[in-house]
């Protein structure tokens, strides 16, 4: 699969558009540079998921679907997903660039979104629901290769829609950092 640029990577610009699907994932406040050079990579996560997907889906295999689970439960709880690894410690040095921008509550979000969703693939495989388990199996793919060809994220946009913009989210975040790093006063 070939995975283009959205952006001017030559200039390190990037175009409104992305900019906007890039911060409703949760990526804000990063300056043009930087989401030009790490953007395209953010799509790695979602590709692998997808063929990982389309692999359990074609097999009818509950066991290879259940076990994309833990690696997409993983992007839910913490500040990057597991295959964001094969960028961070292998690609990024080869191409001298940026580490990958840590997950925020959109993007995690979307994560949990796709546990739930393999979770009940698998289970609609397991039970011998095998048009269920194609059904779901189908439409998590398409929701993965979504991210992976125009860097909107599907579940990302409906958590904006439900708990408000990302914005606000990452200023909690960074609310939160700015307490943990505040010294402690003596009791």
């Amino acid at each position: 699969m070939l995975i283009t640029a959205p952006a001017d990577t030559t200039r390190g610009t990037v175009s409104p558009v992305t900019r906007r699907r890039l911060e409703a994932q949760g990526f804000v406040g990063f300056d043009d540079a930087t989401l030009a050079e790490t953007g395209p990579w953010l799509r790695l996560a979602p590709a692998f998921c997808a063929a990982w997907t389309a692999a359990g889906t074609a097999r009818r295999s509950s066991a290879v679907i259940w076990a994309l689970m833990p690696f997409a439960a993983l992007g839910a709880m913490r500040r990057g997903h597991p295959f964001d690894a094969i960028y961070n410690h292998g690609i990024r040095h080869l191409l001298g660039t940026k580490r990958l921008p840590p997950y925020n509550p959109p993007r995690r979000f979307a994560c949990g979104v796709a546990t739930v969703w393999l979770a009940a693939t698998g289970w609609a495989f397991h039970a011998g629901a095998t048009k269920v388990g194609y059904g779901l199996g189908a439409g998590l793919v398409l929701a993965a290769l979504v991210p992976t060809t125009t860097d909107f994220c599907i579940p990302s946009f409906f958590y904006g829609l439900l708990f408000g913009k990302p914005g606000r989210c990452v200023l909690k975040v960074r609310a939160r950092e700015r307490q943990s790093e505040a010294p402690l006063s003596p009791p």
